[in-house]
């Protein structure tokens, strides 16, 4: 380590598992510079997550700002059947926000100088105890560690357990988004101030408010989201996953990307099978994309002084509303493992060891969980 006082970090992946990682290192004393791939922006990603206290932790201790409200509360949650008629309600508050919220709100809290886009990571080396990363533009960075929170697709991860590969689960989640004022209003009162379900035979949609444009959360400003899972075979994903420019795609759809004639089959699908409330949601969706279902799992964590983190590591499936959650509690963790070294005399290589077993075995928890909350919700037999 060059300095004891400033330690530093490499962190590949700019979406929130990496983005957790940096604000929560940094409010633990560690420098820390975020890569991310895409040239881009990435805020027009994904849809809604259930704030968990897990992330609102690590967020507070790495001193990121939040709107307020952060997000959008249902007071119950409900269950439809296919005529719209209620057959269970249970008392469950909880508060729902989106991806680009969180995501917003963690670039705010960190230097722009930090973070740089359009840099893709190939490879590591280790000199003594530094670890250095190697960029595809050439770039290089030295630092004390090396954090792979680049998801499902994780570069460090296929280095360094090229076994370890996302696994098709036998459904996937359509999703979509719709401005809370586009939903006719006969929909709109069924699911105002609920987290709503309809469980069927094979399927399985689900609906909640969260905050709109510029994170509002005024009545008539937020955005419906909706998720479908539906059971597809490898075959037929295979052809969904071909993208409306003819782009065979590997993980997902990303909104812009679905072909006309599978939103249109989508819709199709919906009225056979959906409550009107869903349908409505179906029909008020311009761009609706799609996300397969997987199990991944990592063996191992920590690498010397390179490590997995969030998504890298291990893939809940997202009936547990747990993968935001989860990369939240690795950060922190981590976080909070790395600075206590300077009391406990421990070293970077001792921390991280201890952390990862506390890790490993809350992956695995949540990976289990999730298999099988799916598994009964689809009517998987496993």
């Amino acid at each position: 380590m060059r300095s004891l006082e400033k330690p530093r970090a490499i962190i590949v992946g700019g979406s929130l598992g990496g983005l957790l990682s940096a604000t929560t290192l940094r409010a633990a004393g560690w420098q820390v510079e975020v890569f991310e791939t895409s040239p881009n922006e990435l805020e027009s990603r994904g849809g809604g997550v259930v704030l968990q206290p897990d992330v609102l932790d690590a967020l507070q201790f790495g001193g990121v700002a939040l709107p307020n409200p952060p997000g959008v509360t249902s007071g119950e949650r409900i269950y439809l059947d296919r005529e719209d008629n209620f057959v269970e309600r249970l008392y469950m508050p909880q508060m729902q926000t989106s991806w680009s919220l969180l995501y917003r709100a963690m670039k705010n809290a960190l230097p722009v100088a930090i973070v740089h886009a359009g840099e893709t990571f190939v490879e590591f080396r280790m000199e003594g105890e530094q670890i250095v990363a190697q960029f595809e533009s050439g770039r290089s960075e030295q630092a004390d560690l090396l954090i792979g929170a680049d998801g499902i697709r994780s570069t460090l991860r296929r280095r360094l357990l090229p076994e370890v590969v996302p696994a098709y689960a036998g459904y996937v989640a359509w999703r979509g988004l719709v401005e809370e004022a586009d939903l006719p209003l006969h929909a709109a009162d069924v699911l105002r101030d609920r987290f709503t379900f309809q469980q069927d035979e094979g399927h399985s949609a689900l609906a909640y408010l969260i905050p709109g444009d510029n994170d509002a959360t005024a009545v008539g400003a937020r955005r419906w989201n909706w998720v479908w899972y539906r059971k597809y075979s490898r075959e037929k994903l295979d052809e969904l996953l071909v993208d409306r420019h003819g782009v065979a795609r590997a993980f997902s759809l990303p909104p812009g990307t679905t072909k006309s004639a599978d939103i249109a089959q989508l819709r199709d699908d919906a009225h056979a099978l959906l409550a009107p409330t869903f349908r409505a949601l179906a029909d008020a969706t311009d761009d609706p994309f799609m996300q397969p279902i997987v199990d991944l799992r990592s063996s191992k964590m920590v690498f010397g002084r390179a490590i997995l983190l969030g998504d890298a590591a291990s893939v809940p499936r997202p009936h547990t509303a747990g993968s935001t959650a989860k990369a939240a509690a690795n950060a922190h963790s981590l976080a909070l493992a790395l600075s206590s070294i300077w009391q406990s005399g421990a070293t970077i290589d001792t921390a991280l060891k201890r952390w990862e077993i506390q890790q490993l075995q809350r992956g695995k928890l949540m990976t289990d969980l999730g298999i099988s909350l799916g598994n009964r919700v689809m009517n998987i037999a496993r």
